[in-house]
């Protein structure tokens, strides 16, 4: 778990504690009860707002029924006080809860998407990242869009890890392809960015044909992180995102039927190797026009 960033493994202990109390059948009341504190302390710890102390840390565990948890989950509070997110340089283009989701990105073990309308931030261009950045951000400073795309790119890092890149499948839909974003010299170079990438043996891509019709995906995008093993218990978490709000599906239940989803488009997308060629096909569709 070496890429695990500290908001990661918070995360993890969060919902770790939280699945580990409701399994042994005590409410938060009891639990705090235990450690001789507040309920808003075991509500703290298992909304990720603060990571437990050592001594309540043994405590709560033995109190679940699982002592032999304590050295690892010490452990995990070690890292996540030592380490710090790589996205701090980049604080001003964070919004919301924008670095939950850099956090999970940065520790998936395999990341699956969808994308509808525009080509996933992990595979942009800096100029078709830009070029999205200024027709959808309105009243934003030249300085603050190339923060922003700096960040994107920064993003991009993970698909060249030499021990832990994540396996990245991503379906996209034909129409995200050929929408003309920044014009025909930059979806050229876009495209041809998608060539190399779905080259990688960490990275597949499946084109969504306009002929498949109707699809799973009408409401939009989503992006699927499932984590390394070492993150006992993690059923993953889904990410939706909208203009006004991130939205985290972190429930086995919600999971699962986004996952039933992706697996349908699976099988309504081209085969990865049809689709490079249909992407590698476009992209000298478009050099022509430009």
């Amino acid at each position: 778990m070496g890429t695990a960033t500290p908001t990661a493994i918070k995360r993890w202990i969060a919902f770790e504690m939280k699945r580990l109390r409701e399994a042994s059948g005590h409410d938060r009341s009891a639990a705090a009860a235990r450690i001789g504190k507040a309920t808003t302390v075991i509500a703290h710890i298992e909304t990720a707002r603060n990571l437990p102390a050592p001594a309540d840390l043994e405590l709560l565990l033995d109190f679940y029924g699982v002592p032999e948890h304590v050295s690892l989950f010490r452990d995990m509070v070690r890292r996540a006080k030592r380490n710090r997110d790589w996205w701090i340089k980049f604080k001003d283009a964070v919004i919301g809860d924008f670095d939950v989701f850099l956090a999970l990105e940065t520790g998936a073990a395999r990341i699956s998407s969808a994308d509808m309308n525009v080509i996933p931030g992990l595979f942009q261009t800096r100029d078709y990242a830009r070029a999205i950045f200024r027709n959808g951000e309105t009243g934003m400073s030249d300085e603050q869009i190339a923060v922003k795309v700096d960040l994107r790119m920064a993003r991009q890092t993970i698909l060249d890890r030499e021990n832990d890149a994540p396996r990245v499948w991503a379906i996209l839909d034909e129409g995200a392809l050929r929408r003309q974003v920044g014009g025909p010299a930059v979806m050229h170079d876009q495209l041809q960015r998608l060539a190399e990438l779905a080259e990688k043996p960490n990275v597949d891509i499946q084109v969504l044909p306009f002929a498949a019709g109707a699809h799973a995906a009408v409401d939009g995008a989503f992006t699927i992180m499932d984590f390394p093993a070492e993150f006992i218990g993690d059923p993953g978490t889904v990410y939706v995102e909208n203009r006004r709000q991130f939205l985290y599906y972190e429930t086995p239940e919600a999971v699962r039927e986004f996952r039933n989803i992706f697996e349908r488009l699976q099988m309504q997308a081209e085969k990865p190797e049809l689709s490079l060629e249909f992407v590698k096909e476009l992209a000298k569709e478009t050099r022509g026009e430009s």
